[in-house]
């Protein structure tokens, strides 16, 4: 799980799909709050780019941007709110949700949290590195990992939960720039975010089957929420 959380299984990875253009539009929203166009707005042009990766419909796309372009006469109200605290036994979660209601989201969290632990601010940040996080997949074979991330500017990789795909881990700062430039170095860029990696990753080796379970569904609990947008958890491999 490493870096972000994602769920497993078919039946799952569908359902997931489903919320993933709910979630990426509201993140198009905040992003077109800048602007429209995304050849001058790096962040709208990272999460157009992953909102067709997913196959998400032309007119959904359109609709987020100028709705958070302020074109439709809506108002886009989320806030960006993190939750911090643990999973059962122990493992370090951060939950990135963006709300039109914080005291809604607040109230909620505290329910899913019930067969965890919730954190204050700074509980669980410490053990977690803010990072740009850029899943990319070789584009031809021969690519290189590791020649690519020097070149590219990345700060570390390391191969992701699907097969041929590779984390590359940047500066925040250095997102825009090295998903940019991966492509020239043999890698097709899947998504680009901000997020969090752990520090002490938990070993999964160290949970029994059966807890690892308890925490599986903890975390499909809370990425279920419709406010939740990452779920980014201290949890190895």
């Amino acid at each position: 799980m490493g870096a972000q959380w994602k769920a497993k299984g078919k039946e799952l990875a569908a359902n997931a799909k489903g919320r993933a253009f709910g979630k990426l539009a509201k993140d198009i929203m905040i992003a077109a709050r800048n602007g429209a166009d995304p050849a001058s707005n790096a962040r709208l042009r990272l999460v157009v780019e992953q909102a067709r990766k997913i196959s998400m419909p032309k007119d959904t796309l359109e609709r987020a941007i100028k709705k958070g372009a302020g074109l439709t006469g809506e108002a886009v109200n989320f806030e960006r709110v993190i939750y911090e605290g643990f999973a059962p036994h122990q493992v370090p979660v951060m939950v990135e949700c963006l709300t039109d209601n914080v005291n809604r989201t607040a109230s909620e969290m505290r329910v899913l949290f019930r067969k965890g632990q919730l954190g204050t601010s700074g509980s669980v940040a410490w053990d977690f590195d803010h990072v740009g996080m850029i899943e990319a997949e070789p584009a031809a074979a021969g690519a290189d990992a590791e020649i690519a991330a020097i070149e590219a500017g990345a700060q570390d990789f390391e191969p992701g939960e699907d097969a041929g795909v590779t984390l590359f881990v940047t500066d925040p700062a250095d997102l825009d720039l090295v998903s940019r430039a991966l492509p020239a170095h043999g890698f097709t860029v899947l998504s680009a975010k901000l997020g969090y990696k752990p520090k002490n990753p938990v070993d999964p080796v160290s949970l029994s089957a059966e807890h690892l379970e308890e925490v599986e569904t903890f975390l499909a609990a809370i990425d279920a929420n419709d406010d939740v947008q990452n779920v980014f958890v201290g949890l190895a491999g």
